[in-house]
């Protein structure tokens, strides 16, 4: 798999048995551009079946922003609902395609991660975070919900009341909180992160990937039941909610530079 800097906005470097996939679009702190969605989702193809590949490092460029996920209210301003629509979609295809990858993939955490970022990075197998990184998941606040597998991934990862508190008030969590309810496996210095997320990334990529593999399938099989039927019923009600009355106040509220007053409908 060659070195390549691609169109939508990511960068593929090749280091051994490492792939290293940078998000770059700095000027957006590194939003997922549609393009990159597509990218992702022909990846996860590619990678189930190379075998010169062994592990995956997922991080954003620079040391401010992981990702601010897929939209803004900028960005959606500009989109009709099925855009939307079909973004989200697409979203949950790429980061299915991800985690479904037979190598183990690592988060390396370097900024602020947000939204559609936060549910990417749930997406990993394992998550390194910089001491400064932050998680949000505000789509709340916007009268929404993640939709892009956030909500399933999240109670696996810590547990159904706290991936709710976290869901539905929008907080932001610093890199010690993430640590202490198991949403990362390690926080370390800025200037640390990127080479102990490479030495961690060697170290799983020289070990033997019959055994890297095969507990990845093991443990997926523990948690795959009712999965499925998770995202079927994430992309049904995320349709929905995008032709809401709440979805067009909290448009409207952010043109008029106002809070939203929801009203459930």
């Amino acid at each position: 798999m060659a070195n390549a800097k691609t169109d939508s906005g990511l960068v593929l470097e090749q280091r051994g048995a490492v792939l290293v996939i940078s998000i770059t679009t700095p000027g957006e702190k590194n939003r997922l551009l549609p393009e990159a969605l597509v990218t992702l989702e022909d990846l996860g193809r590619k990678l189930f079946s190379n075998s010169e590949i062994n592990a995956v490092v997922v991080r954003g460029h620079g040391e401010a922003d992981f990702s601010s996920g897929l939209l803004n209210p900028v960005v959606r301003a500009a989109m009709s609902k099925d855009e939307v629509v079909a973004m989200v979609r697409l979203a949950n295809r790429a980061f299915n395609a991800l985690e479904a990858v037979p190598q183990i993939v690592i988060a390396s955490l370097n900024g602020e991660v947000k939204a559609g970022g936060s549910e990417l990075a749930l997406a990993c197998d394992i998550r390194l975070a910089a001491a400064h990184a932050t998680m949000q998941f505000p789509e709340a606040s916007w009268g929404g919900f993640p939709g892009a597998g956030g909500p399933a991934r999240l109670a696996t990862i810590v547990g159904r009341g706290r991936a709710l508190e976290l869901i539905c008030t929008g907080r932001a969590i610093g890199a010690a909180e993430m640590e202490k309810i198991g949403l990362v496996e390690g926080v370390f210095d800025g200037g640390a992160l990127a080479a102990e997320t490479e030495a961690l990334a060697m170290r799983i990529a020289s070990a033997g990937p019959l055994a890297t593999r095969g507990a990845k399938r093991i443990i997926k099989a523990r948690f795959e039941p009712g999965a499925s039927h998770a995202h079927d019923v994430s992309d049904a009600l995320r349709s929905a909610l995008e032709w809401s009355a709440d979805v067009d106040e909290a448009s409207a509220a952010h043109r008029e530079n106002r809070a939203p007053v929801f009203k459930g409908r």
